[in-house]
């Protein structure tokens, strides 16, 4: 009863606030209730309140006692969802699949995949020294076993 209270309280939060969106939720044995989220254009202190106050304002302590915590993904965590691929279109991200590591950048997201671009020194088919070589690759989101944005200073 809880856990379905506590996610029909988020459901109607995220409704309202469509730029926002659920990464991860967590209801502990102790009632301790953890919100992931992450938005289009990022997440601010004041869409974690808006969460947190939308969930608790609507619970009775009374009734029940709970903890409650609201962050964002964060810039070094996991890219788990198609939305979080596509609102870094543009970026440079790693990539690890069964196969290989590759560090590109993320040319397009959609449902299904994400298309990365990058360059790589190869040998030269004639004679010594490298080349550069611009590489493309459609990586489908079930082949990827980890992908993070890549945080340059």
């Amino acid at each position: 009863m809880f856990n379905t209270t506590v996610k029909n309280l988020l459901n109607d939060a995220l409704e309202e606030r469509t730029d926002l969106f659920l990464i991860d939720l967590t209801i502990g044995g102790d009632n301790a209730i953890n919100v992931i989220i992450d938005g289009d254009k990022g997440v601010t202190v004041e869409d974690c309140m808006f969460i947190s106050r939308a969930i608790e304002n609507n619970l009775d302590r009374e009734e029940v006692d709970f903890s409650l915590e609201v962050a964002s993904a964060g810039a070094a965590a996991p890219l788990t969802l198609p939305r979080q691929f596509k609102k870094n279109v543009g970026r440079t991200i790693a990539v690890k699949t069964q196969a290989e590591t590759i560090e590109a950048d993320l040319i397009d997201a959609n449902e299904e995949s994400i298309n990365l671009e990058w360059k790589v020194r190869t040998p030269k088919p004639v004679g010594k020294g490298k080349v550069t070589v611009q590489k493309k690759a459609t990586v489908a989101y079930n082949d990827i076993v980890e992908a993070k944005v890549m945080i340059k200073f």
